[in-house]
C-alpha cells in the first residue's frame, strides 16, 4: 500500500526550492522511497509490494495535485523498476541487494551503442531527459548493437554515469530531468535484456502479471497520471481563488455565471478524463490477458485524456486573473507543468489516432495518402 499523505505534504512546501534548484530536494527524493514507489512493483520475494497500476495512478496523481515534479519522478521510480524484473536473476540480485528501494531511473529510447565483450557489452551514449537522476541508485539504459539487432537495456550504476546539467525547461523544472552519459563502461552480461521483452511484457521466469502487460498498454500511464494531479491542483487553487472573488464581487469582477460554467466544464473533464485513466490502469492490472484492441484504446484514452486535462488546465488560467500569473503563484507553476507534460511526443494524439483506426478504417500499413506507419512505442 502506498503512503501518500507526508510525501504529499512535505513536496507541496518543497515545491518552490525544486523549481529552483532544478532537482527535488533529497528528503522529497528520500519519501518517494518511504512512500514505496521504488518498490511498488517489486515481487514480495525482494520485499516489494507486487502492487497495481490502479493504485499507482491515484497515489502519483494524490503527489502530483501536491508537486507535479514529485509526481512524476515518483511514478517513474515506480514505473522503470518494475522493468527490473526482466533482467536475469543475478541482475535482479544485483540491484535489489540491499532491498528493494533501489531508486532506478532511466530510458527505453537507443541513444547509445553497445559492442559486445567477454561475458558481457561496452556501452557508450547519452541520454537526455533523465528524470531523478540527482537521487538514482541505477539507471536503465538502451542501446543498439553494431550488427544492427535488436536494441538492448542495460543497467549501470550510479557511480558510472556522468551527468550533465542541461534540464532548463520552463516546466517541471524540479523534475531535474537531465542527460546521461556513459564512455566504455562495461556491463556483464546479467545485467542487460533485449529491449523486445519489456516492450511485449514477456520477462524471463515467473514474474508477477503486473510485468507481463505489453508496454503499449502501460506506458503512457506513467505520463499522464502526473498530469491527472496537476488538472486536479490547478483546480483547488483555483476554486479557492474563485471563491474569494465570489464572496468580494463587484462590477469587475467575473459573472456568477462565467465562474460557475469554468467550474463545472473543467471539474467535468477532469472527473472524465480520471474514469478513462482508471480503465486503462485495470486492463493493465489483467497483465497477459490484454488484447491488442484493448492496448490501441489504451493508448488513445490516455492521449485523449491528456488532452482534456491540459484544456482544463488552459481554462482555468485564463479565466483566473492576471494576479495568478505572479511568480509565487502557483497556478502559474501547474499550468507550466501542464503544458510541460502534455508536450511529450509519446502523448499527442495525433500518432494515438493513427494507431486506433489501423484496422478499423483501413487494413493494417495502407493508410490513405500516407507511407506505411512504422510501430511507435
Amino acid at each position: 500500500m502506498l503512503d501518500v499523505e507526508e510525501l504529499a505534504t512535505r513536496a507541496r512546501a518543497a515545491a518552490p526550492r525544486a523549481e529552483e534548484a532544478g532537482k527535488l530536494d533529497p528528503e522529497v527524493a528520500e519519501l518517494i522511497l518511504a512512500a514505496g514507489f521504488a518498490r511498488h512493483f517489486a515481487p514480495r520475494a525482494f520485499g516489494g509490494a507486487e502492487g497495481s497500476f490502479a493504485e499507482l495512478t491515484r497515489a502519483v496523481a494524490t503527489v502530483a495535485a501536491s508537486c507535479p515534479a514529485t509526481g512524476w519522478c515518483a511514478s517513474l521510480a515506480a514505473n522503470l523498476a518494475r522493468m527490473v524484473l526482466f533482467l536475469p536473476e543475478r541482475g535482479r540480485r544485483e540491484i535489489w541487494a540491499a532491498g528493494p528501494d533501489a531508486l532506478v531511473v532511466g530510458s527505453l529510447a537507443s541513444f547509445g551503442q553497445a559492442e559486445p565483450a567477454d561475458d558481457g557489452w561496452v556501452v557508450t551514449g547519452r541520454w537526455p531527459f533523465i528524470s531523478g537522476v540527482d537521487h538514482a541508485d541505477w539507471a536503465l539504459l538502451c542501446a543498439g548493437l553494431p550488427d544492427g539487432g535488436p536494441a538492448r537495456v542495460f543497467a549501470v550504476p550510479r557511480a558510472e554515469l556522468t551527468s550533465g546539467q542541461t534540464w532548463d525547461s520552463i516546466g517541471m523544472r524540479g523534475t531535474g530531468s537531465h542527460h546521461v552519459s556513459v564512455d566504455g563502461v562495461f556491463v556483464p552480461a546479467h545485467r542487460t535484456f533485449a529491449r523486445d521483452e519489456v516492450l511485449a511484457g514477456r520477462p524471463a521466469g515467473a514474474v508477477p502479471e503486473g510485468h507481463t502487460v505489453p508496454l503499449e498498454a502501460v506506458n503512457l500511464l506513467s505520463f499522464a497520471a502526473p498530469l491527472l494531479g496537476i488538472a486536479e491542483g490547478a483546480l483547488a487553487v483555483w476554486t479557492e481563488h474563485a471563491r474569494g472573488k465570489a464572496a468580494n464581487w463587484n462590477p469587475a469582477a467575473p459573472s456568477a455565471s462565467l465562474l460557475a460554467t469554468t467550474y463545472a466544464r473543467t471539474a467535468g473533464e477532469i472527473d472524465a478524463a480520471r474514469l478513462l485513466l482508471e480503465r486503462c490502469a485495470d486492463v493493465a492490472d489483467r497483465g497477459p490477458a490484454v488484447t491488442e484492441d484493448e492496448v490501441a484504446r489504451n493508448i488513445r484514452d490516455i492521449s485523449l485524456s491528456v488532452e482534456m486535462l491540459t484544456a482544463a488546465v488552459n481554462r482555468l488560467v485564463a479565466r483566473g486573473g492576471t494576479s495568478n500569473f505572479g511568480e509565487s503563484r502557483p497556478l502559474q507553476r501547474f499550468w507550466r507543468d501542464a503544458n510541460t507534460t502534455a508536450s511529450h511526443v509519446a502523448l499527442q494524439f495525433e500518432m494515438a489516432a493513427l494507431g486506433y483506426a489501423e484496422g478499423r478504417l483501413w487494413e493494417p500499413g495502407k493508410a490513405p495518402g500516407s507511407a506505411p506507419l512504422d510501430a511507435a512505442w
